[in-house]
C-alpha cells in the first residue's frame, strides 16, 4: 500500500473513531492527557506500518492495542519513580495480549461521554474547549481547527496542549459523569457545539460566508451526545442545528455568493434535515416547564423551515418565542433578533426603535450586525441617508469578506 493510501486510510479511522479510542485508552490508563498523546504516537506508528503492511481487519482494535502498549512502556519508565506505575504496566500487560477484547460495548458510551464532558470542563477557557472538543471527540487536526478558525497552528496546538495541562494540574478524573454532574455541566458541553456550529454557520472572518464542514461536525457532536445524554435540552440543541442547517444549500448561489433569506429557493432546502430537527423539538420540552433556550431558538428556526415565503412567516409566533427567549436567556443578541421579527410583524419603525434602543445602551459594541440590521430598516422607511451612514459603519466593522461585499452591493443599492 502506498503511503498516501495509508494516511488517507489512518485519518478515516480517525475521524470515525478517535472518541472511542481516546476514551478508552483514557479509561485503562486513568489518565486523559497521556491517552490523547499515546493515541497520536499510535496513529503516528500506524502511518509507517500500514503502508507496509495494510490496514489490519480490525483497525480500532489495532491502534488501541498499540496505544496500550506505548502505555506499558511509559509506566514502566516511571516505575523507578513510583511503584504505582509498575503495578499498571503489569495490570495493562495481562490485558493488551486480547486485541479483541479492547472494546468493551458496555463501556464505549461510557467513554465517548466522558470524553466530551472533560473536553468541554469549565476551567478550560473557551477557545481551549473548542479545539480540545473538535481535537479528541471529532476526531480534526490541528491544522484542520486553525483553519477553521483563521488561526495559526502554532496557536491551536498551544492551546491543546495547555488545555491538558490544566486538566493535568486540576486532577481531573476521567470518568462516565454522575447524574449531578450531567446536570451541573451539560450547559458548558452545548455551549461548546452551539459555538462550533455558529462558527462555521455564519464566519466572523475570512473570505467565506460559511464553513459548512465545521456546522457539519458541529451536528454530529449533537447526534452523538443526544444518544449518550437524552436531555430535553439537548434535543432542543439538535433540533436548532438541523433546522438551521436545512437552509443551507439555499444559502449561496452558483458562484459562491450569498443569498439571503428573502431571495432563497425554498425548494433548495433540506427537507430531512427539516424532518429531523422538528422530530428532535418535538422531544425537547421539559413536562411542567416546557422549551429551554435552545429549544425555543430551534421553535424559531422551525416557523422559518415550515414557511413558504418571507412574508408568509409567522412572524407574530416568532415576536412571542423572542419574548420568551428573551426572560429565559436574556441577551443583546436575542433582543436584536427580537427587534428583527417586531419589524416584519409590526413594520420597520417598531423594530428600529429596539435596535436604537440597543444602540443607546451601546449594546455588542464593534459589531457590524447592529448597524447592519439598522441600515436596512432606515432603508424601509425611505431615510437613504441614515441608512448609508448606518451600511458604512457595519462595512467597516465586518472582518468576513464574503459578507462585507453583500453589505457594499446594498450600499450601492441605495445610491
Amino acid at each position: 500500500m502506498s503511503e498516501t493510501r495509508a494516511r488517507a486510510a489512518v485519518e478515516a479511522v480517525w475521524r470515525m473513531e478517535s472518541a472511542r479510542i481516546v476514551g478508552a485508552l483514557a479509561r485503562y490508563t486513568g489518565d486523559f492527557p497521556l491517552a490523547e498523546d499515546l493515541a497520536q504516537e499510535a496513529l503516528a506508528e500506524a502511518l509507517v506500518s500500514w503502508a507496509v503492511d495494510g490496514v489490519p481487519a480490525h483497525p480500532t482494535g489495532w491502534l488501541l492495542t498499540v496505544g496500550r502498549r506505548r502505555a506499558i512502556d511509559a509506566f514502566r519508565r516511571r516505575s523507578a519513580r513510583d511503584a504505582r506505575y509498575a503495578l499498571l504496566a503489569r495490570e495493562l500487560d495481562d490485558e493488551v495480549a486480547g486485541a479483541d477484547t479492547l472494546f468493551d460495548p458496555q463501556a464505549v458510551d461510557d467513554d465517548v461521554l466522558a470524553l466530551m464532558f472533560i473536553a468541554c470542563h469549565p476551567i478550560l477557557p473557551r477557545e481551549a474547549r473548542i479545539a480540545l472538543t473538535l481535537r479528541v471527540v471529532g476526531g480534526l487536526t490541528s491544522a484542520e481547527i486553525a483553519k477553521a478558525f483563521l488561526v495559526p497552528v502554532p496557536t491551536v496546538q498551544a492551546r491543546i496542549t495547555r488545555a491538558k495541562k490544566t486538566l493535568a494540574a486540576a486532577r481531573v478524573r476521567f470518568a462516565a459523569p454522575a447524574a449531578t454532574e450531567v446536570a451541573e455541566r451539560l450547559g458548558s458541553v452545548l455551549q461548546v457545539v452551539y459555538l462550533i456550529f455558529t462558527e462555521g454557520s455564519h464566519a466572523s472572518s475570512g473570505d467565506e460566508w460559511m464553513r459548512t464542514g465545521l456546522s457539519d461536525e458541529a451536528r454530529r457532536l449533537a447526534r452523538v451526545l443526544v444518544r449518550l445524554a437524552p436531555e430535553p435540552e439537548v434535543f432542543g440543541l439538535l433540533a436548532l442545528l438541523e433546522l438551521t442547517a436545512a437552509r443551507f444549500p439555499a444559502r449561496l448561489d452558483a458562484s459562491g455568493e450569498p443569498v439571503l433569506l428573502e431571495h432563497q429557493d425554498r425548494g433548495l432546502w433540506d427537507g430531512a434535515a427539516i424532518r429531523r430537527g422538528r422530530a428532535a423539538l418535538a422531544r425537547a420540552a421539559t413536562p411542567g416547564r416546557g422549551l429551554g433556550a435552545y429549544g425555543l431558538q430551534a421553535s424559531i428556526a422551525e416557523c422559518h423551515a415550515v414557511a413558504p415565503s418571507v412574508d408568509a412567516t409567522d412572524w407574530a409566533r416568532i415576536v412571542i418565542l423572542y419574548e420568551a427567549l428573551a426572560r429565559l436567556a436574556p441577551s443583546p443578541v436575542v433582543e436584536l433578533g427580537r427587534a428583527v421579527a417586531v419589524a416584519m410583524a409590526e413594520g420597520p419603525a417598531a423594530g428600529l426603535h429596539l435596535v436604537d434602543a440597543l444602540v443607546a445602551r451601546a449594546e455588542l459594541p464593534g459589531s457590524h450586525v447592529v448597524p447592519a440590521i439598522r441600515g436596512e430598516l432606515l432603508a424601509r422607511l425611505g431615510r437613504s441617508d441614515e441608512a448609508r451612514a448606518a451600511l458604512g459603519s457595519a462595512i467597516a466593522l465586518c472582518d468576513n469578506s464574503a459578507e462585507r461585499a453583500t453589505l457594499e452591493r446594498k450600499l450601492t443599492g441605495l445610491s
